[in-house]
């Protein structure tokens, strides 16, 4: 079962590509030199008539298969020799023709279609003879309305009778007339010949009269020549005269004007060079002492600025040494001070941190102590009992006694002591005692280290007494 499914999607792509095989071989373009002449099934006009063909001039159509088909006609011009004999005038004269024609199937969207109704599938050579007899026709009608003169003359006027009338006829089957071109124009009675030859006839008899007064006004042109030459030469002469004798005058003149001037430029050339020597001589004295005055400036400026400069420069450096000495000082003490103020800042914060130890201390103290003052206070004397024991020992460490000599006789005295050791305890009672301490530094000894003995009544009773 697979298998013949697979055989079957295997007939559908090779049928869609054999479709679009045909659809691609059915399109075709149509070139710039061609026209493309589809027939058959090509729908209608407006008037809802089958039309015959369908004409495309560029461009691309698909090709309907079965239903349409296409031919070329190709656009490439047709050159057509026209010798037309035995054409009549309307002057009855009868007269050859001989011309070249250029004509080409036409774009435009009827010509066109004529040209597919009447020209499609047939051979170069038809279609020329076909144009031929046309032309033929349409020169010999133009040809009996016109004069010989016109035509041989006005050549223009001819070939625009022509193409008018041709190219009308010539759209009819499909045509456009590209060119006209009429080599010339002969007739059997000599007629053209004549009127050739009268042409030249007239045109010499014209160029001899026209030599012919050219030499007449020539010959008239050279005699009011010589007359108006003479004339003017004359006037010219006595012109002439007059005028060198009016020179002379004039010059005389101009040269007595000349020594006056002369006279008149020495004279004032003389005073001013007079006038000029003077002035140079007043400014050369005042130069000379403005120079003495310019160089006394110099050299007053000169002493000037070697002294009071000098001066000057000093007195800059010595301020600015002092300016830069003074800021050398002031730098220092600004940094001395800040360090000391740092030093201070540092100690500050380190008894604050002590301090703040201490006090927490205390505080935990206090708390270990149930939060009972007194108890806290014994357990730091208790603490340092031993330090306030080794002061006191201390006290007496370091009395140095070279030598103590003590007579004793070993007698008792009345407490049973000798007076050996009478005289160290006595030594060591020389100590203040500890409540003694603790009294002068405004406490109370605890009752845990002890308590004051009180003096016997014997004694306090002696002395009352």
């Amino acid at each position: 079962m697979k298998f013949g499914m697979l055989i079957a999607i295997c007939i559908i792509i090779l049928v869609l590509l054999a479709t679009l095989v045909l659809i691609l071989s059915r399109y075709r373009k149509c070139p710039s030199d061609k026209v493309m002449v589809i027939y058959g099934k090509v729908g209608s006009d407006k008037n809802g008539q089958s039309k015959s063909a369908k004409c495309i001039h560029g461009g691309a159509a698909f090709i309907i298969p079965v239903l349409q088909s296409y031919q070329y006609l190709d656009l490439t011009p047709i050159s057509i020799s026209v010798d037309l004999a035995q054409a009549l005038s309307k002057q009855n004269i009868r007269i050859d023709v001989p011309s070249r024609f250029t004509v080409g199937i036409s774009t435009e969207p009827g010509v066109m279609q004529n040209a597919a109704e009447r020209l499609l599938g047939l051979r170069l050579n038809e279609i020329q003879e076909l144009a031929k007899d046309i032309i033929f026709g349409q020169l010999r009608l133009v040809i009996a309305t016109m004069d010989i003169e016109e035509i041989n003359t006005d050549r223009d006027k001819f070939l625009l009778a022509v193409s008018n009338n041709v190219e009308i006829e010539l759209k009819k089957i499909g045509l456009r007339l590209i060119n006209v071109n009429v080599t010339d124009i002969n007739d059997e009675s000599g007629y053209i010949d004549a009127l050739g030859k009268e042409a030249a006839a007239k045109a010499i008899n014209d160029a001899k009269k026209s030599v012919a007064e050219k030499n007449r006004d020539g010959e008239i042109g050279q005699a009011n020549a010589h007359k108006d030459q003479r004339i003017s030469v004359a006037a010219a002469n006595a012109a002439a005269i007059d005028g060198e004798n009016t020179a002379k005058i004039e010059i005389a003149q101009s040269e007595a004007r000349r020594r006056e001037k002369e006279a008149e430029a020495l004279r004032l050339a003389t005073a001013a060079e007079a006038v000029q020597a003077a002035k140079a001589k007043q400014e050369a004295y005042m130069a000379q002492q403005d120079a003495e005055n310019t160089r006394a400036q110099l050299e007053k400026a000169t002493q000037t600025a070697d002294v009071i400069v000098a001066a000057e420069i000093s007195k800059q450096q010595a301020e600015i040494a002092a300016e830069a000495e003074a800021e050398v000082m002031r730098r220092k003490a600004r940094g001395e001070a800040d360090a000391i103020y740092a030093k201070m800042e540092a100690e500050a914060r380190g008894a604050q941190e002590i301090l703040q130890r201490q006090a927490e201390g205390i505080k935990n103290l206090v708390q270990a102590a149930g939060d009972n003052p007194d108890a806290a206070v014994r357990l730091m004397i208790a603490d340092k009992l031993e330090e306030l024991t080794k002061i006191q020992v201390e006290a007496i460490k370091n009395i140095k006694i070279d030598k103590v000599t003590v007579w004793d006789s070993n007698a008792a005295s009345q407490d049973g002591k000798t007076a050996t050791a009478n005289f160290l305890s006595g030594m060591m009672k020389s100590i203040p005692p500890m409540n003694e301490l603790f009294a002068q530094a405004g406490m109370e000894l605890p009752e845990f280290l002890g308590k004051e003995k009180a003096e016997p009544q014997e004694d306090v009773a002696l002395i009352e007494e």
